[in-house]
């Protein structure tokens, strides 16, 4: 029994022991796991074994993968940048089972590089990637700074987004790691860079030196050029010898250039430059190049109400005025015949190089039909045409394309009276006209209507010779004569002296218009256009007939008719 019992307690030892090395052991590994598991805050280096869809497999040199999520190898794009074999830089995460952040560990290296560097007033690279309210956000090796908006540049641009993606230096001007803040400038470094570099450049500026510029930004008027430091005006009429209509044409921000210092005043710091001075002058030799006469094609840069501007090479316009546009037609504005862009072929017509003027024409690329308008229609040549346009002082008749004649108001009739076409005919009317004039150089042709038939009063001396008796109708009466017509359009006078032996005070209570009146010729001048009559002398040749008549008869009868005509006057003078 005793043996028995001896062999039991053995056993319970032997079950003892075995647990106490039991215990041993998962005591052993649980120090080596703690060990070998990485200590948090602290950076490891792996290397990366596998990628999948959300996590990244890192062998941080454990037992097991650390896990990055796969977020943290995206860049801005969405793009995953990590592959297998690659190093990575890692820390442990705070919620332990192997997760491992790649961000934060890159945050951490960064704020150990910014305390390195100094801290506060410490320089730093970092790439501006977002606009905040007020600001930027700047990645500087992981770590979010705010960059403020009047901190960004030396003088801001209005356009935020021409920032984003900007890299480069940037000055800490306040730091706090507890709170995470970081607020940086990047214009204190431009100002102090800008500040070196104006020196360097000043010290060597001078009038006449052509060197390397940027664009800065512009204006209406032109540009301001960064010259290193110093900032140079650059007026528009100076960007090119050709036209520029407004300098963002031709030029943008950040743009580089060659300029040539045209003016510098040291005392003030003001420089003036210009691009176009950096290249040849395109008005020297222009007139060996283009002498009158000379068939150049050019573009229609401008359109002014008296003209177009053609460039006919660049930095070359020449003026193509109204009057040099057509032949034939009145051209009142250049847009009615020319745009914008057109291609033309143009004729140089004047070179004048000390004003850097040059004149074109237009027509002049076309026969001119005015050559050859004499040989065509010479004077006396009768034509038909249609009434074109009407003034107070004639009316223009349309010859052939584009020339029309003038019939003055004067050659309308030979012998009415016409104020104005209108009276006679109306716009439209085909009519026919006889060539007077003909004036090439002016562009001018004259014609007449009268004179298609005769001129009635070429008549006039043969057909009413002074003594002529004849009937006519008052036409008009003045205080100083009877005007009376003879036959259509042909009138004459009767003085007011010529009406009647005794003195009448006015011609108007003499007749009236309308009466029949008989009266004599006394003159007749055609060229004039004159015929002066008479009825106080008519009557004295009524009684000088009849006293001749008297005289002619026998001595018997020459008494009786004497008798008669005594006895017939006092008969006349009793009646009245």
């Amino acid at each position: 029994m005793t043996e028995v019992k001896r062999l039991n307690i053995d056993s319970d030892e032997l079950d003892v022991e075995h647990q106490s090395n039991e215990f041993a052991e998962l005591f052993s590994a649980s120090l080596k796991e703690q060990k070998d598991r990485p200590e948090r805050d602290k950076i490891v280096e792996g290397t990366v074994v596998r990628v999948d869809q959300d996590m990244v497999l890192v062998d941080v040199g454990r037992k097991s993968e650390g896990f990055v999520p796969i977020a943290e190898f995206k860049d801005a794009n969405g793009a995953v940048c990590v592959a297998v074999g690659d190093k990575v830089r890692l820390v442990a995460s705070r919620d332990g089972a192997n997760r491992f952040s790649r961000k934060r560990a890159e945050q951490m290296a960064a704020w150990e590089k910014i305390h390195e560097a100094g801290g506060e007033g410490a320089i730093v690279e970092g790439t501006i990637v977002a606009k905040t309210n007020g600001g930027f956000t700047v990645d500087i090796g992981g770590i979010n700074a705010f960059l403020p908006a009047s901190q960004v540049d030396i003088r801001p641009s209005g356009n935020g987004d021409a920032y984003i993606g900007v890299s480069g230096s940037f000055k800490i001007i306040n730091l706090n790691q507890k709170r995470g803040n970081i607020v940086l400038s990047r214009r204190s470094l431009l100002e102090e860079e800008r500040a070196e570099a104006r020196k360097a450049t000043l010290e060597k500026l001078a009038e006449g030196q052509i060197l390397p510029g940027v664009v800065k930004n512009l204006t209406e008027y032109g540009a301001f050029v960064d010259l290193g430091g110093v900032d140079g005006l650059l007026h528009v009429t100076d960007i090119s010898w050709g036209r520029v209509g407004k300098p963002a044409d031709v030029l943008k921000p950040g743009q580089e250039v060659m300029v040539k210092v045209l003016k510098y005043d040291p005392e003030k710091g003001k420089v003036s430059v210009g691009i176009k001075q950096t290249q040849p002058d395109p008005w020297q030799n222009l007139a060996d190049r283009f002498p009158v006469g000379t068939r150049i094609n050019g573009r229609v840069v401008s359109l002014m109400e008296y003209g177009a501007f053609v460039e006919i090479e660049a930095g070359i316009e020449g003026l193509v005025h109204v009057s040099e546009m057509s032949w034939t037609k009145r051209v009142r504005k250049a847009a009615d015949v020319l745009s914008v862009g057109d291609q033309v072929e143009v004729v140089v017509l004047g070179v004048d190089l000390q004003n850097r003027k040059i004149s074109l024409g237009l027509k002049q690329t076309t026969e001119n039909p005015w050559a050859s308008i004499v040989e065509k229609y010479p004077i006396g040549t009768t034509l038909e045409g249609q009434i074109k346009n009407m003034t107070d002082f004639g009316m223009f008749i349309g010859i052939e394309e584009g020339i029309d004649g003038l019939v003055h108001v004067s050659d309308i009739s030979w012998t009415k009276r016409i104020k104005h076409p209108g009276d006679v005919y109306s716009k439209g009317d085909l009519v026919q006209a006889v060539v007077l004039k003909v004036d090439p150089q002016n562009e001018r042709i004259s014609l007449g209507i009268k004179q298609l038939t005769p001129d009635p009063w070429s008549l006039v001396p043969q057909k009413y010779t002074p003594g002529t008796r004849l009937v006519g109708k008052v036409a008009s009466t003045t205080d100083f004569g009877v005007f009376v017509e003879i036959e259509e359009g042909i009138e004459g006078l009767i003085h007011v002296s010529e009406l009647s032996r005794e003195k009448v005070p006015s011609a108007k209570d003499f007749a009236k218009v309308g009466d029949e009146i008989e009266a004599v010729v006394l003159s007749a001048d055609s060229r004039e256009r004159r015929i002066s009559l008479s009825v106080k002398a008519l009557a004295a040749a009524a009684e000088k007939a009849e006293f001749e008549s008297y005289l002619g008869g026998g001595q018997g009868e020459a008494t009786s008719n004497l008798g008669e005509l005594l006895k017939n006057r006092l008969e006349e003078k009793a009646n009245e």
